[in-house]
């Protein structure tokens, strides 16, 4: 895994450890000589994991549609800009360009690329780690959610163990390169639970 996708807020939220993992996300990414692949701003947490990085002389390309440029405030200093023209081109550009993908604290930009990655991974599209930096038991009622969906027969219980999960970018960068890609058939018949 040369490459990895970071998924995260624009803002930096309101819970100062989200900023130190960012940061020590962007120092394991360097460390390791993975590239980080992120949304191009350099403010919030999607700022620290790249200034991070590239602190730590690591490789860093950012992804950014234009109509956000001036509100993500695109980050001119990291290895590799792309600008696009919409979200659709970010997205699969982003994947495109990485080989696992972390989704760390964010809002709903962060859940939908992380869902649309799952899903891909789900459909046999990809066969990438996927993991999300629980920092401070952030995704605790998302992860939980998951369950109850597997719980209810919703989404396979082997899908649902396809996404990573660990509070410390290390360990979760770690379970990442030791992922063993699913070989599931995603369509059920009438007679398949």
């Amino acid at each position: 895994m040369k490459s990895v996708a970071v998924y995260c807020g624009a803002s930096s939220g309101t819970n100062e450890l989200f900023t130190q993992q960012a940061q020590a996300m962007g120092r394991a990414l360097a460390e390791r000589d993975m590239t980080l692949v992120y949304g191009g701003g350099r403010v919030g947490l999607m700022g620290a994991v790249a200034d991070s990085a590239l602190a730590h002389g690591g490789k860093v390309i950012g992804v950014i549609p234009d109509f956000l440029v001036e509100k993500e405030v695109e980050h001119r200093g990291v290895t590799e800009l792309h600008i696009v023209k919409s979200m659709h081109e970010r997205k699969l550009l982003m994947a495109d360009l990485a080989e696992g993908f972390v989704a760390m604290p964010g809002g709903y930009g962060t859940l939908e690329e992380l869902f649309e990655v799952l899903t891909w991974g789900q459909l046999g599209l990809h066969r990438k780690p996927i993991g999300v930096l629980n920092v401070a038991g952030y995704y605790d009622h998302l992860l939980r959610a998951l369950d109850h969906m597997a719980d209810e027969g919703l989404l396979r219980r082997e899908n649902r163990n396809q996404l990573l999960s660990n509070p410390n970018p290390n360990v979760l960068l770690d379970a990442m390169l030791t992922y063993q890609p699913l070989n599931l058939e995603k369509w059920l018949t009438s007679r398949t639970t």
